[in-house]
């Protein structure tokens, strides 16, 4: 291996090097080259490939326009920059948007998004949150901080990266005169975070698909109650895996794809996973990383379903930040298993939990950290993935399992488990957690860290949410007005029963939102 030359990425775009080598101490296996021109910023040559090895040279426009790739794989970036320790001591005093536009403008070419353009368009999509900076870090007891990251306008972490995709979109759709359909499925939040993210662009429609029965009804009414004629709602008897099976099917379709601009905005969308990645820098430069001990490890508790905040957090791990990951699950314990014992097999059944957004058993962005690991082995990823959609099962490699548990330790939690967290964080600090920040957290108080060390959870929604789980752990909390509002609103989705075909009936409807649009462009003409 070659030295280690770290780029130095600072507000100015320096430089330091031509070409850098990254290897991280426990990452043996991974080795990511990043081509640095020193005339240039570092993202103008940033381009995306698939993790299955069929397709590369993608512009960012490319994948965010897209939901998976050609070939079945997932997009991600052919390069990883690294971070010096100059670039994160400048970096130290930057606020939350300050550092996400820092973050983006790595890997969104200035050819793109010009970087006066990216910074605007970041402001607009933080513009709406509740707290000045878009996120509050709480300092709790026993030296645990709480990232609040629910302060948008669904009051679920998903609203930061949505609103941040939304504006990218709106970006290049009007600059380019394209419309888009957009389809999301969702076990909880990303159905009402895309749809309030889209509200009021003309340029797209969005089909949002949940599982009946298996939201909160905050969750549910946040979906079903938009009057907008650009929101198309399908509730489905079934599960949000169930609902990811028709969904690939349909973005398999390269004809359907082309003639209706059809995309994602599930964290199958490289955007998603490009801003959350700053939350991880954020609580990093604010809770460890200080002068006195700038490579202090910060451990992030991450409560985890569809795997993209454990996905961001791996990239910046990658990228240079001393991270100890912990993907944290509720009863549904892929990753878990995964990480213990090599075990990626789905269970009979989805199990509902009272952390229902984390109720998933195919974890698709684990796919991009498996692709990490193998040092971008699309080859080899694609025969494990493809067999894992065929079988639902999946023995990882030895060596693969052993990256795996070298960037991420786990635990599982139950219901019980999760109602005492909630229980004993409210009676230590007058602190009420949503029962997914209470998965990450219960980890705090079966594992102590020791004196000195930095402890951080990822909290990604509002109780207010959650009123079921609050109640049942005998705690009370008052209603944000934004909630009690969504009773008085009328209903309006369709229904998939488990009988009907669901990729047909799906692939119907995106045909006539089609037809609509070029009746109503005809008739405008």
């Amino acid at each position: 291996m070659s030295n280690i030359q770290p780029v130095t990425l600072g507000r100015s775009h320096r430089k330091t090097s031509d070409l850098a080598t990254l290897t991280l101490e426990s990452w043996s296996r991974v080795t990511v080259r990043v081509t640095v021109d020193t005339r240039t910023p570092q993202s103008v040559r940033m381009r995306y490939c698939s993790t299955r090895a069929g397709a590369r040279g993608r512009s960012f426009r490319d994948v965010l326009f897209s939901g998976y790739a050609p070939d079945g794989g997932m997009f991600m970036p052919e390069n990883i920059p690294m971070l010096s320790a100059e670039t994160l001591r400048s970096w130290r005093s930057l606020s939350y948007q300050q550092l996400l536009c820092e973050i983006c403008s790595l890997y969104i070419p200035e050819q793109e998004i010009p970087r006066p353009h990216l910074q605007e368009l970041i402001a607009q999509a933080l513009s709406s949150f509740s707290v000045p900076d878009a996120v509050r870090l709480v300092h709790l007891k026993d030296s645990l901080s709480i990232l609040e990251l629910f302060h948008g306008e669904t009051l679920a972490f998903k609203d930061l990266a949505m609103t941040c995709t939304a504006q990218f979109l709106q970006y290049f759709l009007r600059r380019d005169g394209k419309r888009a359909t957009i389809l999301v499925g969702t076990s909880g939040d990303t159905g009402g975070s895309a749809i309030r993210s889209v509200l009021g662009l003309s340029e797209v429609d969005i089909v949002v698909v949940f599982p009946r029965g298996r939201v909160t009804r905050v969750q549910e009414r946040q979906m079903t109650t938009s009057a907008a004629d650009n929101v198309h709602v399908f509730a489905a008897d079934g599960t949000s895996d169930d609902i990811d099976v028709a969904l690939r099917k349909l973005f398999a379709d390269s004809e359907l794809v082309r003639r209706h601009g059809l995309m994602s905005l599930n964290s199958v969308n490289w955007s998603r996973i490009l801003v959350q990645t700053a939350h991880f820098l954020f609580a990093f430069l604010q809770l460890s990383g200080g002068e006195e001990d700038p490579r202090a490890e910060l451990e992030v508790l991450v409560p985890t379903g569809g795997a993209g905040n454990i996905t961001a957090g791996c990239i910046m791990k990658l990228m240079g930040i001393p991270l100890r990951l912990v993907a944290m699950v509720n009863a549904n314990d892929i990753v878990h298993r995964g990480v213990q014992s090599g075990d990626f097999s789905m269970s009979d059944a989805v199990k509902q939990t009272l952390a229902p957004a984390i109720d998933i058993q195919d974890p698709y962005n684990m796919e991009r950290v498996f692709w990490l690991l193998s040092g971008r082995d699309g080859v080899m990823v694609k025969s494990l993935m493809e067999e894992f959609q065929e079988t639902h099962r999946l023995s990882l490699p030895a060596s693969l399992h052993q990256q795996l548990c070298e960037v991420m330790s786990s635990g599982s939690v139950s219901d019980d488990g999760i109602l005492e967290t909630m229980r004993r964080c409210w009676q230590d600090n007058h602190y009420l957690l949503c029962p997914h920040t209470a998965v990450g957290v219960w980890r705090h108080y079966h594992c102590p860290i020791t004196p000195g060390e930095h402890r951080c959870c990822i909290a990604t929604a509002s109780p207010a949410k959650f009123q079921e789980a609050v109640h049942r752990a005998g705690l009370t909390l008052d209603l944000p007005e934004a909630v009690l509002a969504l009773d008085a609103l009328e209903s309006r989705y369709e229904v998939l029963e488990r009988s009907d075909d669901w990729e047909s009936r799906l692939r119907h409807h995106i045909e006539s939102i089609g037809s609509s649009r070029e009746h109503r462009d005809q008739s405008l003409a």
